[in-house]
């Protein structure tokens, strides 16, 4: 069997690389995701959008057996994006050649908690020498095995939803309606529908065109994405959840006198196990809203019995829970031919008067004016700093 020299003193080895010649291993900021058996589905949400997008993380492969020998962009988007996917941890390591600075664990399932065979490549990873990221509830920083494991291999351990000390959270205080800037709340119908997608890509579009725009992130995967300002929103004790919020735009507002906020939302308004989207309406006060919705989606995620709610019903949920306006409405292509999007498309267009895209299938002008149509003073572009 074929052994290979990682972290000083550490070897690791596996039986998928006896064909394989051993390859010296180099340091280098860089992070590979794990997400056996959900890339591409649902719960894979946090690896598909780190391979998507990441400014933190240079995302060198994924690990999902199932997938194993394709092209991740292929898997996602049927764009090839050069990041492989690979069928285990040593063997993607013999491919790389060189040990990744990050470990990140890339799976979001419903229970927040890790499983056995989880736990075991992670520590894996651990003594190989590499620091972990970690987006689940159950912190592994006050895990003994986990923080003893690191101790030991002289490794860091990001636990991504860890919220701030209580003496530190804030409360709301109404000072977010006071910022002079575009505060807009990409909302959806479901949870991992895509907001945090369509917000990125938003985002940059919008800054592209020299609107400056910041985004700021309320769920794990977008904080490891790197989002400068935002917190992990479902793990803050509910009191200070709006103040949080609000803390952190204002933070924004501040620092980088953007002309808009975007802020990505969390859950459904209407879906009775996700609470965070109250939160963020609340918190961000946005004078706009845009949703986004899965036409071929049945029932919710993990709620077989639960039935998507439709655009409209969203739409007069948010306006009335709200003071705020839907400007437009981007819709989530799974499982939907193109000639199927196009048709839907024009029927929500005609039925709900508001602009509609796919910002993934489409061109992000279509983002960028549905933004500009609602607040017609962001069509010059820059502002003086």
């Amino acid at each position: 069997m074929n052994t290979y020299t990682a972290a000083p003193g550490v070897t690791f080895f596996d039986q998928s690389l006896d064909t394989l010649e051993p390859v010296p291993v180099v340091k280098a900021e860089t992070a590979i995701v794990y997400c056996e058996g959900y890339f591409g589905q649902i719960d894979g949400k946090t690896a598909n959008g780190l391979v998507r997008h990441s400014e933190k993380y240079k995302i060198l492969a994924v690990i999902d057996s199932s997938h194993s020998g394709k092209d991740s962009g292929e898997v996602l988007d049927d764009h090839p994006n050069g990041i492989p996917v690979y069928n285990d941890l040593g063997t993607t390591l013999a491919h790389l050649g060189k040990l990744p600075d990050y470990f990140i664990f890339g799976i979001a399932p419903s229970t927040g908690e890790l499983l056995p065979a989880q736990r075991r490549v992670m520590l894996r990873a651990i003594k190989y020498g590499m620091n972990l990221v970690n987006g689940l509830h159950e912190f592994l920083n006050d895990d003994p095995e986990f923080r003893e494991a690191s101790e030991k291999a002289k490794t860091t351990i990001r636990d991504v939803r860890q919220p701030p000390e209580k003496k530190d959270l804030r409360v709301f205080s109404g000072r977010v309606e006071e910022i002079d800037c575009v505060r807009i709340a990409v909302m959806g119908t479901d949870c991992a529908i895509g907001k945090r997608t369509t917000a990125s890509i938003l985002a940059k579009a919008l800054n592209a065109k020299g609107i400056k725009t910041i985004l700021v992130g309320t769920g794990q995967t977008g904080l490891m994405q790197g989002a400068k300002y935002g917190m992990a929103l479902d793990a803050v004790p509910s009191q200070f959840c709006a103040g949080e919020l609000e803390g952190e735009i204002i933070k924004a507002y501040e620092t980088e006198n953007p002309q808009v906020i975007l802020i990505e939302g969390q859950g459904a308004l209407s879906h009775p196990a996700y609470s965070t989207s109250s939160f963020i309406l609340r918190g961000s006060c946005p004078q706009g809203v845009i949703l986004q919705h899965a036409p071929a989606r049945k029932s919710r995620c993990d709620f077989d019995h639960m039935q998507m709610p439709s655009p409209e019903s969203e739409i007069n949920l948010i306006e009335t829970f709200s003071k705020t306006k839907v400007i437009g409405l981007t819709l989530n292509h799974e499982h939907m031919s193109d000639e199927e999007l196009e048709l839907r498309i024009q029927d929500y267009t005609g039925e709900l008067k508001i602009p509609v895209t796919d910002a993934l299938k489409k061109s992000s002008k279509y983002l960028v004016q549905m933004v500009i149509s609602a607040f017609p003073h962001l069509e010059g572009g820059a502002h003086n700093e």
